[in-house]
């Protein structure tokens, strides 16, 4: 496992956490086995959306003994009161179904208590008005939550809520075909959704993703968008690219589902290559770096997908962006304006004048 450090706080993340969307086809038994087996493997992070209420005695038991070791993102606004996911703004309902949650988990805080499901301007308006978000910091207040975070499919409401200067991670549905306007979660352009995750770096918002797959469909030729499938491994690798991520969230079955996603930790670089979406890409993403460094080896040294997000970064107001930058051993100004990386850029980025623009602004 490997872990990113959450920008508010101590806590160590594990850049694979496991979603409870698809768990619930297992029995409780094995779901006891598969969550034990995931915390000895390092997983850490686990979001308790799930569809059923099922789970939540099976990661009860699980994680006895082990709670300080283990994140729960807790939901207000999923309500479990008939067995099955429902969803509410009425706080009264959401107090009894957390309460249930916490008594299921067997534990009495909540590391991350999250604004649930906010994806419409009237989502917004009713849950203010039902004081949930004040519920919310009642209980940070009172130390039950830990932290504050909110799940959304709308940049523009993500926007809204980080204004309020509340949130210390964000739920978001990042994936290729999203971020390229495919698919029925593709909300917002290219650059809206970028500025949205240097904007959560830049104001150390972690994000944990949800639908890194698209629900499974990028991984079928027959279903995605692009008409060519993706591997697992691409999709994750794009996902932890994006600035501000430390978490891909996977939907699991089984225990087999575990040990085929933690082999990405073993997999080579080429199978984590996912450069193969700039074939496919729009038009108005083209000259826009994405970081994936298939421009890589370059001859001077240059890492110039990390290049590229610093001064993204630093441009967005990520205030210690520079810092990191003026600690590479070789900066923009090192480029040799070979043309190797313009050559191999499947986004067709000008980096040879992209570097000379880079070195001019943290030199300036």
């Amino acid at each position: 496992m490997e872990y990113r450090k959450l920008p508010r706080g101590n806590k160590n993340i594990g850049v694979i956490g496991l979603g409870t969307s698809s768990i619930q086809a297992s029995s409780e038994k094995e779901i006891e086995e598969i969550v034990s087996f995931a915390v000895e493997n390092g997983v850490n992070f686990f979001d308790m959306a799930s569809s059923e209420a099922k789970p939540f005695a099976a990661y009860g038991r699980a994680i006895s003994g082990v709670r300080d070791k283990v994140c729960f993102q807790i939901h207000f606004g999923a309500n479990y009161e008939s067995g099955t996911y429902g969803w509410t703004t009425n706080l009264d309902t959401i107090k009894r179904s957390v309460d249930w949650q916490l008594k299921s988990l067997k534990t009495d805080y909540i590391d991350f208590g999250f604004i649930h499901c906010i994806d419409e301007e009237s989502d917004l308006h009713k849950i203010e008005k039902a004081g949930v978000i004040r519920y919310i910091e009642e209980l940070k207040k009172q130390g039950v939550v830990r932290h504050i975070g909110l799940s959304t499919h709308t940049p523009s409401l993500a926007e809204r809520i980080l204004d309020m200067g509340i949130l210390d991670m964000l739920m978001f549905s990042i994936n290729p075909g999203y971020d390229y306007r495919h698919g029925d979660y593709a909300i917002g352009g290219v650059d809206e959704r970028m500025s949205l995750y240097r904007r959560c770096e830049a104001e150390g918002v972690g994000i944990s993703v949800m639908k890194a797959f698209s629900g499974g469909q990028l991984l079928s030729a027959k279903t995605s968008p692009f008409k060519k499938a993706l591997t697992e491994f691409q999709c994750i690798q794009y996902v932890l690219d994006k600035p501000g991520v430390l978490t891909v969230l996977i939907g699991i079955r089984s225990k087999s589902d575990l040990l085929r996603v933690l082999g990405f930790f073993d997999a080579s670089d080429a199978e984590k290559d996912y450069s193969v979406i700039g074939t496919f890409a729009p038009s108005d993403a083209e000259g826009k770096c994405v970081y994936c460094n298939h421009c890589q080896p370059c001859l001077a040294g240059l890492d110039v997908g990390l290049i590229n997000k610093y001064y993204d970064l630093a441009r967005a107001g990520d205030t210690l962006a520079k810092g990191h930058y003026e600690n590479l051993a070789f900066k923009a100004d090192f480029c040799l304006k070979c043309g190797h990386c313009n050559e191999r850029c499947p986004f067709k980025v000008d980096q040879m004048t992209r570097m000379d623009e880079i070195n001019s602004f943290f030199n300036k």
